[in-house]
Formats: C-alpha cells, sequence, structure tokens
C-alpha cells in the first residue's frame, strides 16, 4: 500500500527537502503551500524523479484554506498516513514592546494555529481510515526551547508547539495516531542566509553561525516518518554541532 504524506510549507526550505526525501522513500506526497509557483517546482522534481506529489495552495492559518486541503487529500488518496507540520513564519526583528499587534497574529496564526487547524484534519482522516492511525510530526525549533533576542512571537509559538504535540501524542494515543517533535537548529536554507553575515547573539554582540546541509533534516524526518505505528521518536534535535546553543553562548 503506498503510504500518503501531507508536507506544509513544502515550497521550500526544510519542507522543500523533507518532501524530496520522502518522495526518494517511496512516499505519495501532497506539497501545501502558499504560493503554488513555489509548489510546482518541488512536484515537478519529484515527478521527474518517477515519485509521486500533488500541490495544494493552501494559506494554514485559514481554517477554510485547511478544510479545503483535507477535502482534496481525501478525495484523491481516501487516506492520510503522515502529516509534517512544517510551515512557519516569523515576525521583525525589533523590541517586543514595538512588535505590532498584527505582526504577532500573524505569527501565531501560522506556526500554532496552522499547525493545530492541520492537526485536526489529519486526526480526523487517520481516525477513520482503514486501516486506522497515522504520524504526525511537528517542527518545533531550537526556539522551542531558548529564544534569539527579539523574536517573542517565533519563540512563543514554537514552545506551544511543544505542548500541542504532547497533547496529540496523549489524544492520538487510543486511535493509534502517533506524534513526535523535531527541533532544528540552523539547517542551511534560504532563511539562514544571514548567518554567514552574523546574527544578535544573547549579550548583543554580533556573531556568524555555523550551519549544516538541509538534507540532515529531511533525512531525520524520513527516519521518524518510517518507524511503525507502535514506535515513536517524541522529540529530537538535529542541530549544527557548534552553534551557540549548548552552554551559556
Amino acid at each position: 500500500m503506498t503510504r500518503i504524506a501531507l508536507v506544509t510549507g513544502a515550497g521550500s526550505g526544510i519542507g522543500e527537502a523533507s518532501a524530496l526525501a520522502l518522495a526518494r522513500a517511496g512516499w505519495c506526497v501532497v506539497l501545501a503551500g502558499r504560493r503554488m509557483e513555489r509548489l510546482a517546482p518541488v512536484a515537478q522534481k519529484i515527478t521527474e524523479m518517477e515519485g509521486r506529489a500533488m500541490a495544494v495552495q493552501a494559506d494554514v492559518g485559514d481554517p477554510e484554506a485547511v478544510t479545503r486541503l483535507f477535502d482534496e487529500v481525501g478525495r484523491a488518496f481516501g487516506r492520510l498516513d503522515l502529516l509534517f507540520n512544517n510551515a512557519g513564519t516569523g515576525a521583525p526583528p525589533v523590541p517586543m514592546e514595538e512588535l505590532s499587534f498584527e505582526a504577532w497574529k500573524r505569527v501565531v496564526d501560522v506556526n500554532l494555529t496552522g499547525a493545530f487547524l492541520c492537526a485536526q484534519g489529519a486526526i480526523r482522516m487517520m481516525k477513520a481510515q482503514d486501516p486506522r492511525g497515522g504520524r504526525i510530526i511537528n517542527n518545533g525549533s531550537i526556539s522551542a526551547h531558548a529564544p534569539r533576542p527579539n523574536s517573542a512571537p517565533y519563540t512563543a509559538t514554537k514552545h506551544a508547539i511543544t505542548g500541542l504535540t504532547r497533547s496529540i501524542s496523549l489524544d492520538g494515543r487510543a486511535h493509534d495516531i502517533a506524534c513526535g517533535q523535531i527541533d532544528i537548529g540552523n539547517a542551511e536554507t534560504p532563511l539562514t542566509a544571514r548567518m554567514s553575515q552574523g546574527v544578535p547573539q544573547a549579550d548583543g554582540s554580533m556573531a556568524v553561525e555555523p550551519v549544516m546541509d538541509v538534507t540532515h533534516v529531511a533525512d531525520a524526518v524520513v527516519y521518524m516518518a518510517g518507524l511503525p505505528l507502535d514506535a515513536n521518536v517524541q522529540f529530537m534535535t538535529v542541530m549544527a554541532t557548534k552553534m551557540p546553543y549548548i552552554g551559556r553562548g
């Protein structure tokens, strides 16, 4: 039986790398994101490697869009075996008291509410399908443990993802739904290009930070996804070894 995976934020970075890796591992991958022009090339890459992919434009922060997304998955495949809740965004790195409500709300809508809405859709499908069950992997980030300067919205939502992961694990247990979280530090993507120029540190200084190849993250996602449902990676941290995270920085 072909396994069906849904990856949000699949148009670039960690989402793209993970979608490609899942396709190489034999998964049929549904690519979700806000911009079809970014999803289409990823779907084409999967097709060229003789894999199967379907691109669906969806803003995970919009409940109606999420409903349409899962309706399309249901119509196309009739089941879902994996949700990788990867979509995320950040806010301008300004002092907390200067951050607009709109900027705060957008981060919460995408990073937290979006993950919740997609988890709801996945759980409904996984409970009803035969054979029942499935797996949800949430992208937590190193920020689920410690903040960067001027990152309150992103950090708060990523801390909240940990609570969501635990709740899904507990509430999904009776329905053969496993849930784990991958916390990623400094994977090399367009979003981390600034690391090579120097980024603010907790002591007020600027410093260049090491990065790692994003394929290491994708490989970890494939490993987590490939486990039988009676085994689960509850939490995994994959990070650039020398990034200033462990210790006092």
